[in-house]
């Protein structure tokens, strides 16, 4: 049941409780060789994403997000001082800090290492990890035990002060105390986001937390844009982020970083990290409207409101809020996912006086409109020629690369 980090590197799955604008393109550099020293010039999405602009706004500060994982060793040159005091729900000896994969790490400093000895640089470096340790499949089967949790994991990230709780973890089964608690985070204010799975070119299962309703499913995207291969469309996916070619630590040993795919985990820990970027510089709206805006500003070629099997409302863009300020962030109460009223925090501003968001279909709801003109796939030669539409071409040109395709027709661009 355990995947772990080889290529392509698998999302770490865990038991069940019943188991013992424009049209323009963007380059960027192109991967490296493994080798600390140069595993920034591998993270090719931050350019394409505009990070070093958006940093100029705003770098994340004030947020925290929950990493709900494998630990977070926060002694790694580019996690120190970034790590807050967190829990350990698996009873096991250690405490959260104790990684015993490498996983949980890679997931923090994708979300907010400050890069420095040359490791990982996270998309909102100004943000704090909340490290919750949980057991994955392999440690629960050495320990014989941990029924739950997950479920425990995740109310323990609501009880804690992450506005945001980033899950790159997932069971097959559907768990009654799981979807509990993703219901209780909700009621606390929380956003919580999950990776989709990294089997959609096998079983293509659908994945928990990922799949219950009040979660934000996240897909990985590859360098043009394209759905990876193996990220899973099994009617959970609500956004996409980069995930192919997304370097990580290679086990938790924490020698060196190793190259191959981060798939839907690091997509995960990218989307929230974009979730952190647009929250600190809204810090009085609410988990509502921050992800009414991501959707809002997602990259598609499609219809406004229409979930794609495979991308969901599309590539994950804050650089359109942080930088232009589109989206709407619509009503404060109302989810994005659910279209139901929230009873969490709502703390918030108003919404705009201009139209509101785009309306966004319930998860697992309707299937994509056939007015989609994209053919989809979940093969890596026919995917969605999809891209982030940010605008850094005559800036990035001169780093040489692959062009990284756009999005044409978004309204918002």
């Amino acid at each position: 049941m355990t995947a772990g980090m080889s290529r392509p590197r698998r999302r770490v799955r865990v038991l069940g409780a019943l188991a013992v604008a424009a049209s323009w393109s963007v380059l960027f550099v192109g991967a490296a060789q493994p080798a600390a020293a140069d595993t920034q010039s591998k993270q090719w999405y931050l350019a394409s994403m505009q990070a070093e602009d958006m940093w100029k706004v705003t770098t994340g500060e004030g947020i925290k997000v929950a990493v709900v994982d494998t630990g977070v060793n926060s002694s790694t040159p580019s996690l120190r001082g970034q790590v807050l005091k967190g829990v350990d729900v698996t009873g096991a000896p250690g405490d959260e800090t104790d990684d015993y994969h490498g996983h949980g790490t890679t997931m923090a400093e994708l979300i907010a290492g400050t890069g420095k000895g040359g490791g990982l640089k996270g998309l909102a470096p100004g943000a704090k990890i909340i490290p919750v340790r949980m057991s994955d499949a392999g440690f629960m089967a050495k320990r014989n035990t941990v029924i739950g949790d997950m479920s425990k994991a995740i109310r323990a990230a609501a009880d804690s002060e992450a506005q945001i709780i980033n899950v790159s973890m997932g069971s097959d089964l559907f768990v009654r105390e799981g979807q509990e608690a993703v219901k209780y985070a909700q009621s606390k204010g929380k956003l919580v986001m999950a990776s989709v799975g990294n089997e959609g070119h096998e079983r293509n299962w659908q994945q928990y937390p990922a799949a219950y309703p009040e979660v934000v499913g996240v897909a990985s995207a590859d360098r043009d844009g394209k759905v990876s291969f193996y990220s899973q469309h099994a009617g959970t996916v609500d956004v996409a982020s980069p995930g192919s070619d997304v370097p990580g630590w290679c086990d938790n040993s924490f020698k060196s970083y190793c190259d191959g795919d981060g798939g839907t985990s690091a997509a995960t820990a990218i989307a929230s990290a974009s979730a952190a970027l647009i929250w600190s510089l809204h810090p009085d709206w609410t988990a509502n409207q921050v992800l009414n805006v991501l959707f809002d500003t997602a990259g598609r070629d499609w219809e406004d409101g229409v979930r794609s099997k495979y991308l969901g409302h599309g590539l994950i863009r804050p650089s359109m809020n942080v930088l232009k300020g589109k989206g709407d962030p619509g009503p404060p109460d109302i989810s994005p996912l659910t279209k139901e009223k929230t009873t969490g925090p709502a703390k918030s501003s108003e919404p705009s006086s201009s139209k509101s968001g785009s309306p966004q279909p319930a998860k697992n709801g309707e299937a994509v409109d056939k007015a989609v003109a994209v053919k989809e796939s979940n093969s890596s030669d026919s995917g969605n020629q999809l891209g982030l539409i940010l605008g850094v071409a005559a800036a990035v040109a001169v780093l040489g690369g692959v062009a990284y395709a756009v999005v044409r027709k978004r309204k918002a661009a």
